[in-house]
C-alpha cells in the first residue's frame, strides 16, 4: 500500500479511535457497578463486572493504538512499516476487542447487520446507559474493521514473505 494511502488510513484510524476514546472514558468515569447492577443479584454484578473489564480492555487498547498512530503520523518522514504495524496492532486489539469481548456480555449477530438492526446482542438486557455506550462506538468499530479487513491477515502474511526473503 503507498504511503499516502497508509497515512490517511492511520488519520482516520486515529479520529475514530479518539471519538470511541472519549465515549468509553466519559461512560466509565461516570458509571460503576453498584449504579449499574442496580437489582444486587448475583447475576446482573458478574454480568456488569465483565462488562465493565471488557469497556476497560478496548479503553486502554484503543488509548495505546491512538498514541501509536499519532506518533507515526508525527515523524518527519512517514515510516509506513511502522505504521502499518500501528494499524495491524489497531485491528489485532481494538477492533478485536470490542466485537469478541472475554467476558461475552454482548456479540455481534451477523444476521442483523444488513437489516438495518442493530447487530449487537447482549447477554443479558442491560440498563440504558450500558446498552448506549456499546451503540455509540460500534460505528467506529465497524468502520476500522472494513478499512483494516487488510491488515488481519494480509499485513502477517507480506511480512512472513519479507522474513523469509531475507534469510534466504
Amino acid at each position: 500500500m503507498s504511503a499516502v494511502n497508509v497515512q490517511k488510513l492511520c488519520e482516520s484510524a486515529q479520529e475514530r479511535l479518539k471519538a470511541a476514546v472519549k465515549r468509553v472514558e466519559k461512560f466509565l468515569n461516570e458509571h460503576a457497578l453498584p449504579q449499574l447492577a442496580v437489582d444486587g443479584n448475583e447475576e446482573s454484578v458478574l454480568f456488569y463486572k465483565g462488562f465493565l473489564s471488557d469497556l476497560r480492555h478496548i479503553l486502554v487498547f484503543s488509548e495505546v493504538s491512538y498514541e501509536k498512530l499519532g506518533v507515526a503520523l508525527r515523524r518527519a518522514n512517514f515510516d509506513v512499516d511502522f505504521a502499518e504495524k500501528a494499524l495491524y496492532n489497531v485491528y489485532h486489539d481494538c477492533v478485536n476487542s470490542f466485537f469478541y469481548p472475554k467476558n461475552e456480555s454482548y456479540a455481534e449477530d451477523g444476521r442483523y447487520a444488513y437489516t438495518g438492526q442493530d447487530a449487537i446482542r447482549f447477554r443479558k438486557t442491560p440498563v440504558p446507559a450500558a446498552r448506549e455506550v456499546i451503540m455509540d462506538i460500534t460505528k467506529n468499530f465497524e468502520e476500522l474493521r472494513d478499512d483494516l479487513t487488510y491488515y488481519e491477515s494480509d499485513y502477517l502474511t507480506q511480512r512472513r514473505m519479507q522474513t523469509r526473503r531475507t534469510h534466504a
